[in-house]
């Protein structure tokens, strides 16, 4: 009786691992399908990412008419396409696509050039005031951070600037005026050299025929005198715009500072909802690029003009502090506008003092010009701006071109904020990709881990 229990027993153990095998068997298959279809899943995803990256692969094949068969049994040879693009070449028909396009978007950006254009006092207040408020947004944070109400730290931050603005002003006009004098001492002093040289020098002229000279030039003036009305009016209309763009670039800088979170936040809803996000995101970093650029060239100029100043002052020219304004002010054009705003400061030289003087006046511009160049400009500027000195130089050519001394200074700003959005764009577009693909993986590989970790059925 104890062996027919052994050997039942045994039966029975065999027959219940047999089973559990079996068990085990089939639950590995199950597993190992749903790794492949994971596999494959991923794998999917991963060509229809590389289909979106390459949308100019070529489509495939299309059929075409079947070949003619010649009936005294010659070999056949192709048909026409059954449509004309057939017979097109692939990359001509990816260029005349790609050109069009370019055509459109040239188009679109000749008519905003021309609305601009138009609108070229509103537009141009509107950026100078974007560039103030870049300038003056750490204060009025700075303020807040102090414990003032952001309105009060807008208005004090804006009253002061104004102040200082003014105070600049009437220094340049004190200075113009207590050495004028002098000045127009110098140039008749000057101009009676010149007399002289005439009367004197190699070319012998004599009194009557300088006065002769000076009577047709007079008589010049009077048959233009037209001509020179208009071109009073025309600098009466200029003066116009002139103060109606600094009122609303002051308007404007006002508003921004107070209110400029909320301005922005109104122009993220007019985007479509699926660029909200990434305008969100490529916002703050274009104003933090305007903001270093703006700070950057304020110093860049600031050691310009001081340089320049200290230089001419040393050499004994006259209205040296009046002109280091100017130069500040010629400085915020990148690369060239220190040095041609600098000339005043030669032609003053050469009629105040003596050649000798107006040349070095021009060799102290040009070595401030190299320094600024090879060494203020990269170390200030290079980090926070990012853009190559061939572009800035191409940037102030074509904006000088389309918008004269305006178009100067915002073309290197506007290059840079450009800049900065783009490559925040792809690089959003990038990351979106590798998270995608990697969120697919881990949801795959997560259901695979959930389904390994299932208990076996207990056996019958």
């Amino acid at each position: 009786m104890s062996g027919e229990r052994r050997e039942g027993l045994a039966a029975w153990g065999s027959g219940a691992v047999k089973r559990l095998s079996e068990r085990l068997e089939r639950q590995r298959q199950r597993m190992e399908q749903r790794r492949h279809a994971a596999e494959h899943e991923v794998k999917h995803v991963g060509h229809d990412l590389e289909q979106v990256e390459h949308r100019n692969e070529p489509p495939p094949l299309t059929t075409v008419a079947a070949a003619v068969q010649d009936p005294h049994g010659a070999p056949a040879f192709p048909s026409l396409p059954t449509s004309p693009s057939e017979a097109v070449p692939w990359s001509l028909r990816v260029t005349a696509e790609t050109v069009w396009r370019l055509l459109v978007v040239a188009a679109g950006l000749y008519v905003l050039f021309r609305v601009v254009q138009t609108l070229h006092i509103v537009a141009f207040a509107f950026i100078a005031a974007l560039l103030i408020s870049a300038l003056l947004q750490p204060t009025v944070s700075r303020l807040q951070r102090l414990g003032l109400p952001r309105a009060l730290a807008a208005a004090v931050t804006f009253v002061g600037g104004l102040v200082g603005i003014g105070l600049v002003g009437w220094f340049v006009g004190w200075q113009v005026s207590t050495n004028l004098g002098e000045v127009t001492n110098k140039v008749q002093s000057g101009i009676a050299q010149i007399h002289g040289w005439l009367t004197h020098g190699p070319m012998h002229l004599t009194d009557n025929q300088i006065n002769q000279f000076v009577k047709q030039l007079q008589n010049a003036v009077g048959t233009n005198s037209d001509q020179i009305t208009s071109f009073g009016f025309s600098t009466v209309g200029i003066v116009i715009e002139i103060l109606t763009g600094v009122f609303l670039a002051a308007f404007c800088t006002f508003f921004l500072i107070y209110d400029g979170e909320r301005i922005w936040n109104w122009l993220l809803r007019l985007f479509p909802p699926t660029a909200r996000v990434a305008m969100a995101g490529a916002g703050p970093r274009a104003w933090s690029t305007l903001t270093a650029y703006v700070r950057g060239t304020v110093l860049v100029a600031f050691i310009d003009s001081v340089s320049i100043g200290i230089g001419i002052f040393l050499l004994g020219v006259p209205l040296a502090l009046p002109v280091s304004v100017l130069i500040f002010l010629g400085a915020f054009v990148p690369l060239v506008g220190a040095l041609v705003t600098g000339t005043i400061a030669v032609l003053i030289a050469l009629v105040t003092k003596s050649v000798f003087t107006a040349a070095m006046v021009l060799v102290v511009l040009l070595v401030v010009q190299q320094i600024e160049g090879h060494l203020l400009q990269p170390l200030i500027l290079g980090r926070a701006v990012r853009v190559h000195p061939i572009a800035v130089v191409l940037s102030v050519t074509v904006g000088s071109i389309l918008g004269s001394i305006g178009g100067a200074i915002v073309a290197v700003p506007l290059v840079a904020v450009t800049n900065t959005t783009i490559g925040y764009l792809k690089a959003r577009q990038r990351a979106s990709q590798d998270v995608r693909i990697a969120l697919l993986t881990a949801q795959a590989e997560a259901r695979t881990a959930a389904e390994t970790t299932e208990a076996p059925p207990s056996g019958g």
